[in-house]
């Protein structure tokens, strides 16, 4: 046993599936045009006898069994049109039911397959397939969870028509839902089934099985009601568990909003005669467009100012907006397979950022979505687990709902739209959607559609879908006076990733803009279309040496290396007409001046501070012409993992001491440098605190950033002023961020501004899980033993996800904490990853990628945090899900990991 070892590993870990290889696809051998399930809910057991309409398929290789996936099921009866098989006509795995091929019937003749098998949703740890949340009972079956409901053949390319009914005892389990429309619901009077009921539903559009969804419980119906465009009503429903319909309103608004804006922005309505939202507080996800009935977690429905912030509360639009718009990308058309995840994931994020951009600031939203992507994707990109938006392999599916499926497939539609124009994107989707409805597309028949629509050729763009990592615009310009003219020279480079060592040029819609001396737009906005290793532009006609504005509104996912001088930074950042670019402008002169801060500190030397970027700060805290929201983006500080992630790129190793040192150093500078004006802003800023419009929301956002840069400065009245905003403010946003502040002091106040909050907040769990993050997150020596009592905290539950992410997730995330030089973090990492495993993968395999990015720092915590990935690689009975994080973070740099 090695240090960081307190479980016994003595046994040897069985073998490991191989990959899943995307050139290896195949169509179905057989089809399912049906599916019958009568499912019968016990209290120790539920039982599905499951119907289904079948054929070969036509399109597929002649022959072979019938071969149906399925586990953590007790197989009871298999029937083929009405007989009975007996136990030597078939034969079951672990993962499968066979069928005998000569039982099967031949030429595309319809067959009916019958099977009864029971399962114990409250066993199911793993919170896929159906399992006990709560009280009630759910499902997960994205990606592959059907199989452990019934046996079938879970592959997203076989769609069917489901009907289902559903019977439970009527006190336990008064509400019974599945997908589509309510067919007949009733009552069992006598004998050993009394106090049962039942209910049929029926979806008349064919799915994949893992849109299917079911729930049972005591919940409370919030209803709501849209009319269409074309004038079908249409029952809204929220489904809750009891006492918490108070906090739905949000939720519904969203949803309205939402149905009305896809009618709007392009022609698409809602199909069926209902649509049902239930909030659970077991799921792994955020939320599962089922078609029609989505289930979400709690999280992301569950919003009110009091107890949500407004980070929450914009979540849950997001979230509830991204859900329905599945219900044409991602339902109606389906992925072929689960190598083309990002044609409805990363289609439907572009989407759901139109209609989050349409109804708040367009300008804030975008910064927003490029900080997350910058921060989570790029990160991403340039370490051990960096794949392609599609994919070429994996060895479990769960472990590629990624940043990179999600958040850079959306930058890929974002580059189509800009690249074709709002018209051009139109005619793309609407030929798209009438190609496809009904069926499983892939990434290529999507760009099919948009090249063939506007007649133009996507081939070299195709090349997106295909190669990881983030490229990298090397730009240099020389200015002609006496003719007038500047040149732009671009080269583009991608760095070698994981099985894909050299890359080749991508088509990159570049867009810049040029401004004169007084910030005047000399050319406008202007598109440059990059396809060679080297593109050479010349302006005409430009009378004075002019300022670049580049890759404006993130044109595109990329990086940009362009010698600006620190006065033409602080010339955009004051006076750039790109909102996007002016933000950048200011991101890119913290980057310069925290890697030059980490390295004095690094060095035992006593760092300068850059006045003139400070002093143009105070010009923005300032401006009272400016939004509030995006005044608080541009003062907003990079994170810790941004500055570590610019110390990797550089090839510098990462000191977190450094860097939490040199990030302080700088907010306490400005700070200092502008203390009267963070007070007056403070003072002045004084929104609705039961308000969830972008003017209240923005006003807290930059009022909490003063206090936040005050509170840093040790100014004892910031935070008493911050224990009073954690006692007396109604809101949530106000709170938790006071909160943050009093933690990450460490002053006394902290101390009874925990208790005090805790006692305030105790009953309500999703409020409890931010009392968790906040302490898990300070930047603190003492944050590991801290976390550590909070493991034995009486709320903590360590099968609930939202808790697992709160408190181990937020210590994971937290650089200086996680880190610790003596490898304590990493010790408390390896023993929660390896108790989480064993009931629930999907988690452990997302706590386990927080050592993926191991190599970036110094000799010492390598060592560490090898010797982690390591002990984990040697658990016994190791999931898939972990192993492939683990195996591949372990890997050589630029190889991707082999199979035992």
């Amino acid at each position: 046993m090695s240090k960081f070892s307190k479980f016994p590993y003595d046994a040897p870990t069985p073998p490991k599936p191989m990959p899943v290889l995307r050139a290896d696809y195949s169509p179905p051998p057989f089809l399912v045009t049906d599916t019958a399930l009568d499912v019968q809910i016990h209290d120790d057991h539920t039982r599905v006898h499951a119907t289904l309409r079948m054929k070969r398929n036509p399109a597929a290789s002649a022959g072979g069994a019938l071969t149906l996936n399925g586990e953590a099921q007790d197989l009871k009866e298999v029937r083929l049109d009405g007989r009975k098989l007996a136990a030597a006509e078939y034969e079951v795995t672990p993962e499968h039911l066979i069928v005998l091929k000569k039982l099967v019937p031949d030429g595309g003749k319809p067959f009916t397959l019958e099977i009864v098998s029971t399962h114990e949703p409250h066993k199911n740890t793993a919170l896929s397939g159906f399992y006990q949340s709560g009280d009630m009972l759910c499902t997960q079956c994205e990606a592959e969870g059907f199989r452990r409901i019934t046996y079938y053949p879970d592959r997203p390319d076989v769609l069917a028509r489901f009907r289902v009914r559903i019977e439970a005892d009527a006190a336990r389990y008064p509400v019974l839902l599945s997908n589509g429309n309510l067919i007949g619901k009733g009552r069992i009077a006598g004998g050993r089934l009394r106090g049962r009921h039942w209910v049929s539903w029926e979806d008349p559009f064919p799915k994949p099985c893992y849109l299917f969804a079911m729930v049972a419980g005591k919940l409370d119906r919030v209803p709501d009601k849209f009319v269409t465009q074309s004038g079908r009503k249409v029952l809204l429903e929220i489904y809750v568990e009891p006492g918490n319909g108070s906090q739905t309103a949000i939720a519904l608004r969203a949803l309205k909003n939402s149905m009305r804006w896809d009618e709007e922005a392009y022609g698409l309505e809602y199909d069926l005669d209902r649509f049902m939202i239930v909030a659970t507080r077991f799921f792994n996800m955020g939320a599962m467009e089922n078609k029609g009935l989505n289930i979400f977690n709690s999280d992301c429905v569950l919003a009110r100012p009091e107890t949500a912030t407004d980070g929450d509360i914009s979540f849950v639009e997001r979230v509830v907006g991204h859900e329905y718009f599945h219900n044409w990308t991602g339902n109606r058309i389906t992925c072929r397979d689960w190598f083309q995840l990002s044609l409805k994931e990363g289609l439907t994020v572009f989407r759901e950022r139109q209609f989050v951009e349409a109804m708040n600031s367009p300008a804030v939203e975008r910064v927003r979505e490029v900080r997350g992507l910058r921060i989570q994707q790029f990160a991403e990109d340039s370490g051990p687990n960096a794949h392609p938006v599609r994919p070429e392999s994996y060895l479990t599916i769960d472990n590629f709902y990624t940043s990179t499926i999600y958040q850079k497939g959306a930058e890929l539609c974002h580059m189509l739209h800009l690249m074709l124009g709002e018209t051009g994107w139109q005619r793309g989707m609407k030929l798209y959607v009438k190609r496809h409805d009904g069926s499983a597309a892939t990434c290529d028949d999507f760009v099919a559609a948009m090249s063939d629509a506007n007649r133009v050729d996507l081939d070299q763009f195709k090349l997106w879908y295909s190669q990881a990592g983030t490229p990298l615009l090397k730009v240099t310009s020389r200015y002609n006076k006496k003719k007038q003219t500047y040149a732009l020279q671009v080269r583009q480079s991608c760095p070698p990733t994981p099985g894909q060592p050299k890359k080749r040029p991508l088509h990159i819609p570049f867009a810049i803009g040029l401004l004169d001396k007084s910030g005047r737009d000399l050319i406008g906005t202007e598109i440059l279309q990059l396809r060679k290793p080297v593109e050479n532009f010349t302006f005409k006609n430009i009378e004075s040496e002019p300022i670049p504005s580049l890759l404006r509104n993130f044109s595109a996912p990329v990086r940009v290396d362009y010698a600006w001088r620190e006065s033409e930074l602080l010339f955009l950042l004051a006076h750039d007409t790109d909102s996007f670019s002016r933000f950048d402008a200011g991101q890119t002169l913290f980057n310069r001046i925290l890697l030059r801060l980490v390295a004095a500190f690094k060095a035992g030397r006593k760092p300068a501070m850059p006045e003139k970027f400070i002093a143009a700060l105070g010009a923005v805290l300032a401006d009272k012409t400016l939004d509030p929201a995006f005044a608080a983006l541009l003062l907003q500080i990079p994170g810790e993992h941004e500055i570590a992630l610019l110390l990797a790129a550089a090839g510098k190793t990462v000191d977190p001491a450094a860097v939490q040192k040199a990030r302080d150093a700088l907010r306490r500078a400005i700070a200092r440098e502008h203390r009267d004006l963070f007070w007056a802003r403070w003072r002045d800023l004084a929104p609705d605190p039961y308000g969830v419009d972008g003017k209240a929301m923005g006003a807290r956002a930059l009022k909490n950033l003063c206090l936040g840069y005050l509170g840093l400065s040790g100014d004892g009245k910031a935070l008493a002023a911050a224990a009073a905003q954690v006692r007396q403010s109604p809101n949530m946003t106000d709170q938790a961020a006071a909160l943050g502040v009093l933690v990450q002091s460490g002053d006394k106040l902290r101390i009874r501004a925990l208790m005090d909050f805790y006692a305030r907040w105790r009953e309500d769990e999703l409020v409890i899980n931010k009392w968790f993050a906040v302490q898990a997150s300070a930047g603190r020596g003492d944050t590991v033993r801290r976390v550590r009592e909070l493991l034995k905290h009486p709320d903590f539950d360590r099968a609930n996800p939202n808790k697992l992410r709160s408190l181990i997730g937020g210590f994971a995330g937290n650089l200086f904490a996680f880190h610790a030089a003596s490898g304590a973090g990493y010790r408390l990492l390896v023993e929660e990853i390896s108790k989480v495993d064993k009931l629930n993968p999907q988690m452990a395999a997302r706590l386990a990628g927080a050592f993926d990015r191991w190599r970036s720092f110094d000799p010492a915590r390598q060592k560490l945090m090898q010797a982690a990935l390591k002990e984990l690689q040697a658990v016994r009975g190791l999931s898939t899900n972990s192993y492939e994080i683990v195996t591949k973070s372990l890997a050589s740099p630029g190889r991707q990991a082999k199979r035992p």
